[in-house]
């Protein structure tokens, strides 16, 4: 989609992925800012945090130079940034931005924002069954390789199972 106006690049690699849940949070239809699949090497997923609001373990990336994070890229009209920051729960310290590079469609992109997690538990927190679908709907809708998408379900699988 062409947009006239300032915008920025966003890579969302949990919940986010979901254009209709994005959609909840941002006040606007998302799925026209979709860029498209994308990878970051150098991380991988990881459930250590534990969000409150959810009431549940949710997604963060830790540094990991083996692996790499599939994901979606959008392309986010600048004003809204801080809703972004808002869903994310940036003034709170629950998750920062991070500045990376990534590739997608065969094109490398520079400077796109996601969100790390600032206080990270040292165990992993299961998610619950509303976010474990809203995670996997985000990832099938939008195209991330079938692998990825079943190791995805496995570790949330596997992560529900141990704690229940």
């Amino acid at each position: 989609m062409l947009i006239s106006e300032p915008c920025f690049h966003y890579f969302a690699y949990g919940s986010c992925m979901c254009p209709v849940d994005l959609k909840r949070s941002l006040g606007e239809n998302t799925h026209p800012y979709i860029i498209g699949t994308a990878a970051l090497k150098g991380y991988r997923l990881g459930f250590n945090y534990y969000s409150a609001r959810r009431q549940c373990g949710a997604l963060d990336i830790l540094p990991d130079p083996s692996r790499e994070v599939h994901g979606v890229l959008y392309r986010l009209p600048w004003r809204l940034s801080d809703r972004l920051d808002q869903r994310e729960g940036v003034q709170q310290a629950n998750y920062r931005q991070l500045k990376i590079t990534l590739k997608s469609n065969d094109r490398h992109y520079i400077q796109v924002r996601t969100y790390s997690v600032v206080k990270k538990t040292s165990l992993e927190i299961p998610p619950n069954d509303w976010y474990f679908n809203v995670v996997m709907r985000g990832a099938t809708t939008c195209g991330l390789p079938e692998q990825y998408c079943w190791q995805l379900f496995e570790h949330m699988s596997r992560l529900q199972r141990i704690c229940a």
